[in-house]
């Protein structure tokens, strides 16, 4: 897929996938507790829209470009509020210039007790990720393969908390690999929540992704995904979609809110479409 992600950078994978992201926080948050949230490829943390490579898609004037200025459904607009929030906070003069990364909208929620943990393997986005977050005693950054951390670097001290799995799909095998390290990770740390994001292109592949997650025997995974528009061939990305596993329990009322208001905001021409189901249950 080549996803090298300042080319995308707020585009409608990014909107659905921050969303839920945000609503996995925002329930965290409601127990004074500390949380401790792993960003396995957390890319540059920022930005700009202005960027070579960010205008020479401009996938973003069709993701949060339409989405922060129009008006939302009350019920929708309150759930989307620290999402909205956290990319205006990067942006203080209103005209939108700069998209933060789930990095940046973690640790723009963070309470004082809770902590982030971001991982990048590519060096140089390592070494700007570092430098984004030089001084913040609450975010560590480690140059490291993400698919070795689910080895290493589970279960957190705190007990609770978020680990979010946002592939590049740079390479064949993704899909297995997200599958093999929910293995290793349930088995270190099994009351964690587990948010893997996943591109839909060809929904054969997804389907196996999904065949082979209930093949785990693993529970509570919680499957949401959302179109803008019909497949098509030669395949190109036409979805979104995020496994979520241990969510929590508001979720899935809340994104049977958001998913249609998305749909039809992110949509092309009306044909934004959205889907939520339980790969597997208790």
């Amino acid at each position: 897929m080549n996803y090298r992600h300042a080319f995308h950078a707020g585009n409608f994978a990014d909107v659905v996938k921050h969303t839920i992201l945000t609503r996995i926080l925002a329930y965290l948050m409601k127990k004074d507790a500390a949380f401790r949230v792993i960003d396995t490829h957390a890319g540059l943390g920022i930005y700009d829209l202005q960027g070579d490579q960010a205008e020479k898609t401009g996938e973003w004037q069709d993701g949060i470009g339409r989405l922060i200025h129009v008006k939302l459904p009350a019920q929708a607009a309150d759930l989307l509020a620290p999402y909205l929030d956290a990319v205006r906070a990067r942006n203080p003069e209103g005209k939108l210039r700069y998209y933060p990364g789930s990095p940046f909208i973690t640790r723009h929620m963070l309470r004082p007790q809770d902590r982030l943990m971001a991982f990048e393997l590519h060096p140089m986005d390592a070494d700007r990720l570092k430098e984004n977050f030089a001084g913040d005693f609450q975010t560590r950054v480690t140059q490291l393969d993400a698919w070795d951390i689910f080895g290493t670097h589970l279960p957190p001290k705190e007990k609770r908390g978020l680990v979010l799995v946002d592939p590049p799909f740079e390479e064949k095998g993704e899909f297995s690999r997200m599958v093999q390290s929910l293995e290793k990770a349930q088995k270190r740390w099994p009351g964690g929540t587990y948010a893997y994001w996943y591109p839909i292109k060809e929904m054969e592949e997804v389907e196996a992704f999904v065949k082979a997650l209930k093949g785990t025997g693993i529970p509570k995974i919680l499957r949401l995904e959302l179109t803008i528009r019909p497949s098509s061939q030669p395949p190109r990305l036409y979805g979104t979609g995020m496994m979520v596993v241990n969510p929590p329990y508001v979720l899935e009322e809340e994104m049977r809110v958001l998913l249609p208001v998305l749909a039809d905001v992110l949509g092309e021409s009306g044909q934004g479409r959205w889907a939520l189901q339980w790969v597997a249950g208790e």
